[in-house]
């Protein structure tokens, strides 16, 4: 997806910049960046800073930047939706009509993408920008602080007293499902379609996990 944005525009001052947040390590990242060999930058983030600089929540968001170095779209979803709430998980499937949405979705995103670097559609003015970029907390900030000394207590061996700071972050930014996907890395059932994967999505009712994009 990201490789065919970049090739269709490789004449235009643009380029992708993938950011893999592994907080395991950039071991656990490495081989799949190697194997798809990109031809665009790609960083592995093991302590989720640029999630926190951004205020991104989840994967995959996008922030547009443009050649000056100023966000003309905050972070957002990237083309995914919603539709795996249906998925039959004994086939690892979706009905052909959900598949479908799910593939226009990202169609349009890119598409949006595109007429951005083409002609500057769908960038926002910066008081516009300004007012959807996300509203940093003191909850949030200490979630972070929280959260990268539960990664480094992990790298140090000491499970249980890094679990203990994980389950409080996730406390204090519910909405963070990039911190709970790295909390429960070595845990099965935090997996897409295990037990406390379901418990989380359920416990936020209707709330979008993929709100798409308002292009």
């Amino acid at each position: 997806m990201w490789q065919d944005l970049q090739d269709c525009l490789f004449d235009a001052p643009f380029t992708v910049i993938a950011v893999a947040e592994e907080g395991r390590g950039p071991e656990q990242a490495r081989p799949w960046i190697e194997q798809a060999r990109p031809a665009y930058p790609c960083l592995i983030d093991s302590d989720h800073r640029v999630s926190a600089l951004y205020g991104m929540v989840n994967v995959p968001q996008c922030v547009w930047i443009d050649e000056q170095g100023m966000i003309v779209r905050p972070p957002e979803t990237a083309g995914s939706t919603d539709h795996f709430r249906r998925m039959d998980f004994s086939t690892r499937t979706l009905a052909p009509e959900d598949a479908a949405a799910r593939l226009a979705a990202r169609a349009a995103y890119l598409d949006a993408v595109r007429a951005w670097v083409r002609t500057g559609k769908h960038a926002l003015p910066g008081d516009v920008a300004r007012a959807r970029m996300p509203v940093f907390t003191a909850g949030m900030a200490q979630a972070d602080a929280l959260f990268r000394l539960a990664l480094h207590l992990r790298r140090q061996g000491q499970e249980a007293e890094a679990g203990e700071h994980f389950a409080e972050a996730s406390r204090l930014h519910p909405e963070s499902w990039s911190m709970f996907r790295d909390a429960m890395a070595l845990e099965p059932s935090g997996l897409a379609g295990g037990a406390a994967f379901w418990d989380r999505v359920n416990a936020l009712g209707d709330k979008p996990y993929y709100p798409p994009p308002a292009l």
